[in-house]
């Protein structure tokens, strides 16, 4: 009887700090800790400078992106050669991830400006 009384006792009584252990591993291992992307940004100045060429216009929609009128995939997006001024241009709808996502596409080419338009 006594030992009876015993191993109930040892199956019943599992400590809380036990409890929360467990669970705070569980809640550890099973989370995603995902790094965004970082873009840089600098605010535009007033400038006075010639412009010896005009600046590429880029005009992006949620579902499409235009150089100088011409459609392109963000994934493939393709610029002239050398030092470029860029104005991107944004639709309505347009949501933060997607000119995050046109940002970091721009990322690859070398001397390029990029100024975003306000909608104001």
């Amino acid at each position: 009887m006594i030992r009876a009384a015993r191993r109930r006792r040892r199956l019943s009584m599992t400590s809380l700090i036990d409890v929360i252990f467990l669970l705070l591993l569980f809640f550890m291992l099973s989370s995603t800790f995902s790094r965004y992307a970082e873009v840089e940004l600098a605010a535009a100045g007033r400038g006075n400078a010639a412009i010896e060429t005009p600046p590429l216009f880029v005009q992006l929609s949620p579902d499409t992106v235009t150089v100088n009128g011409l459609p392109q995939d963000l994934a493939s997006l393709s610029l002239p050669e050398g030092e470029q001024r860029l104005l991107v241009s944004l639709k309505p709808d347009v949501t933060a991830q997607r000119l995050t996502d046109l940002l970091v596409a721009l990322r690859r080419f070398n001397q390029i400006t990029v100024t975003v338009l306000s909608s104001s």
